[in-house]
């Protein structure tokens, strides 16, 4: 299989690509699957589970194409690496094969429903080798790079265009994942996530964050991203004309305005106010028009990407 835009990526352009929602938000509290270790690449083990996660993306597909925006697909294989993979019964080579099915399934979306107006980039996902809310037990950059090599080799492999790492928490594993991404000939993305202070959840600043990466890699990623938190955590350490925050160019915010913990120990889920938070993403293209990259994280869902669109519309 051939990448289709891995060499020249249509995202760096200024045009507004969409992402989708909250992959596993949405699959446990509105359809009511269960994930074990929030893993949503278990389905993928079954004909019937690929189906529902083909089923999911088709309100995003639906909404790009309506607004004639760029979408990029991105992978359910956030947990698909090893540590995880081991804990629900897959050896490696049962977990290479999940991640060569996720970017097929993508693939076939894109070729039933890409047009020129709509381009549609596929993205292999990858999360962090532990707790994205706890950096306590965060790899050191040589063992990220190990540890994140194999699932990034696989996707090399594949129609892939890029290699997406999010919710991520420690610039260690963000620059082994550099690195390891580098050594396959992969675009990289690095997706941080923040707690209510704009700080990573190790203490470190976004932007001492981001420096340190490009600083330590060549400035390799593609771009940056923030996820896993709401805007009203992260907005107020942006930095209007800073480079580090040119940099950022895409946004998977949660819907709700809780804390990392208070999200852990919720058993319900808060989706918040789906306007509401489209109003804040188009303050936030006001103030930072670089910021072209649209989707949501824990709680959002096709109403919320509706919504961030729709508001978006420059």
């Amino acid at each position: 299989m051939i990448a289709k835009y891995r060499n020249n990526l249509p995202q760096l352009d200024d045009r507004i690509f969409l992402l989708d929602g909250g992959l596993e938000t949405t699959l446990v509290f509105h359809e009511g699957v269960e994930l074990p270790l929030f893993a949503a690449f278990d389905l993928l083990s079954t004909r019937e589970g690929e189906q529902r996660l083909e089923n999911y993306f088709e309100p995003y597909v639906d909404i790009a194409r309506k607004s004639r925006r760029g979408l990029i697909l991105e992978t359910a294989t956030w947990r698909a690496s090893k540590a995880w993979g081991e804990q629900l019964g897959y050896s490696e080579s049962e977990l290479a094969e999940i991640n060569r099915r996720a970017v097929a399934l993508a693939e076939r979306i894109r070729e039933r429903h890409e047009t020129e107006d709509t381009p549609m980039v596929i993205s292999g996902c990858i999360g962090p080798k532990g707790d994205g809310y706890n950096p306590s037990e965060a790899p050191s950059i040589e063992e990220a790079r190990a540890y994140h090599q194999a699932q990034i080799d696989t996707f090399s492999d594949t129609a892939a265009d890029l290699v997406a790492a999010l919710t991520l928490n420690t610039v260690e594993e963000a620059i082994g994942i550099v690195q390891a991404a580098q050594a396959a000939g992969m675009p990289s993305v690095i997706s941080f996530t923040t707690e209510t202070d704009g700080r990573l959840p190790n203490g470190i600043s976004l932007g001492e964050a981001i420096r340190t990466v490009d600083d330590e890699t060549g400035s390799a990623p593609a771009y940056f991203m923030i996820n896993c938190a709401h805007p009203d955590h992260f907005t107020k350490v942006l930095e209007p004309g800073e480079d580090w925050t040119r940099r950022i160019r895409g946004l998977r915010a949660n819907a709700s305005r809780r804390s990392h913990q208070e999200l852990d120990e919720s058993t319900t889920l808060d989706a918040g106010d789906p306007a509401e938070l489209g109003e804040l993403y188009a303050a936030l293209r006001e103030r930072f028009g670089h910021l072209t990259l649209l989707g949501g994280c824990c709680g959002t869902d096709a109403r919320h990407i509706k919504a961030i669109d729709a508001h978006c519309r420059h």
